[in-house]
């Protein structure tokens, strides 16, 4: 709850500073200039209020979306010795990380994956792939959960909701100002709304779209260093990098479906400006520097 708070506290900072910025640099003054009247500071906050609580219902609904898109299977009493084992591992690491005891759950895939959610650190989720039971040893796979339950510590899920918020929230206002700039100032309409707004608007939405989605994958890589860290840490550097090999030798998994790439312990990408993850090379050689 603090972490949410003091990042919302932020963003208001940056808000306000944003509508300090437009009027000391007379963007208001130049826009009217133009026939181009808005109300930069409502906009603003309606684009915030827009942006922050379609990322705020996703991480509120982020473990009912990962149990029901990924068919999770939680376990609630072990059927076998891999289920005790599993749940025992999570219970050991949650008490070194001095976070709550997650909910554990497996999925049916053969590629070996992982993921953390959930809204609070005291409230999570961590799922395995039978994939990654059956492709990794147990030191491996331990090291894994180490990863995911470092970023549950870490209060990953949280930060980056609300950077995707953030994001959301000037796409959205940046789109808006391009769309009322092209339909009044290029096609001087005089009421209302032409064609041209919506058109501009949300092929701007698109554009922009695009290039946050850089700035938040590069913050899902560094994070990605971290969770490896925090996953060395609670089971051992040199399980950590085993497991990162174990990825290597021909068992790369696929990238999680939708919002859960990111929570995944590995990922790929065309280009690496859109990956959530760093290359495997990169991650394995970051651990091997560590002393």
């Amino acid at each position: 709850m603090m972490r949410i708070l003091l990042f919302l506290a932020t963003n208001v900072a940056i808000l306000l500073a944003v509508t300090v910025i437009f009027n000391l640099l007379g963007v208001k003054s130049s826009l009217d200039a133009q026939g181009i009247h808005l109300n930069l500071e409502a906009l603003l906050m309606m684009s915030a209020i827009i942006g922050m609580t379609g990322s705020f219902i996703s991480l509120a609904m982020s473990k009912w979306s990962a149990k029901n898109a990924m068919g999770v299977q939680v376990i609630s009493q072990p059927q076998d010795s891999t289920e005790r084992w599993l749940l025992d591992v999570v219970a050991r690491q949650a008490q070194q990380a001095g976070i709550g005891m997650p909910e554990v759950g497996i999925f049916h895939t053969p590629e070996p994956n992982a993921f953390a959610t959930g809204m609070s650190r005291d409230s999570a989720l961590v799922a395995v792939s039978t994939g990654l039971l059956q492709n990794m040893n147990a030191d491996e796979v331990e090291a894994v959960i180490g990863h995911e339950i470092t970023h549950v510590a870490n209060g990953d899920m949280v930060t980056m909701a609300l950077m995707q918020g953030v994001v959301n929230t000037f796409v959205y206002f940046f789109a808006t100002v391009i769309g009322h700039v092209v339909d009044r100032a290029v096609f001087k309409t005089e009421r209302g709304y032409g064609p041209a707004y919506y058109i501009t608007q949300m092929a701007a939405q698109i554009v922009l779209g695009i290039l946050a989605s850089m700035l938040v994958m590069w913050f899902s890589r560094r994070r990605e260093f971290r969770a490896d860290a925090g996953g060395a840490q609670l089971a051992g550097r040199n399980k950590m990098i085993a497991a990162l090999h174990a990825l290597q030798r021909g068992h790369e998994p696929q990238p999680l479906p939708g919002q859960f790439a990111a929570l995944g312990i590995s990922g790929s990408g065309v280009m690496k400006l859109f990956m959530s993850h760093p290359p495997l090379e990169e991650r394995i050689a970051a651990l091997q520097s560590q002393h």
